[in-house]
């Protein structure tokens, strides 16, 4: 069975070396989400004292819950394509029309992140409250990520 939904996107991405075809593997899916489900208890903890850092593990978590997905599938973003790759993958596969609006905040999360990781002087500093909502986002992203895993429905993509 080859997997369809968002296939041209992938394709692309392939094609362009943002993403590579690795070996499909469910232990590496099952190892990404456990992390992510240590994240976000994590991210709950230091959001009072280090908003920027709740943010990140919150962000991490949800990148890891999507990574899981493409391990599944035997999907993997190579360093060319990095998070923007796992992204669009996830949300071409698994969001949009159609999909599960769980994965909607992915990319406003990534841009964010980033935004955070390399700041100027004129990038504001994270919120308590959006670091919150980056941890309440995470987790939905994850419970769509361990829903789909344990659905039986993400099969590898060729």
């Amino acid at each position: 069975m080859t997997w369809e939904r968002g296939r041209e996107r992938v394709d692309e991405l392939l094609a362009r070396g943002e993403l590579e075809e690795v070996t499909a593997s469910e232990a590496l899916a099952d190892r990404l989400v456990r992390e992510a489900d240590k994240h976000l208890p994590a991210a709950g903890q230091i959001v009072a004292i280090d908003e920027a850092g709740a943010y990140q593990l919150a962000y991490d978590a949800a990148r890891k819950a999507c990574a899981a997905l493409l391990a599944q599938q035997g999907l993997r973003a190579t360093t060319r394509g990095g998070h923007v790759a796992v992204q669009d993958t996830v949300q071409a596969q698994f969001g949009g029309r159609g999909g599960m609006a769980a994965f909607g905040p992915i990319s406003r999360m990534r841009r964010k992140r980033a935004a955070s990781e390399y700041p100027d002087m004129g990038t504001p500093t994270t919120t308590t409250e959006e670091a919150r909502e980056a941890i309440e986002s995470a987790n939905g992203i994850l419970a769509a990520a361990k829903g789909l895993l344990a659905s039986g429905n993400v099969h590898p993509f060729r």
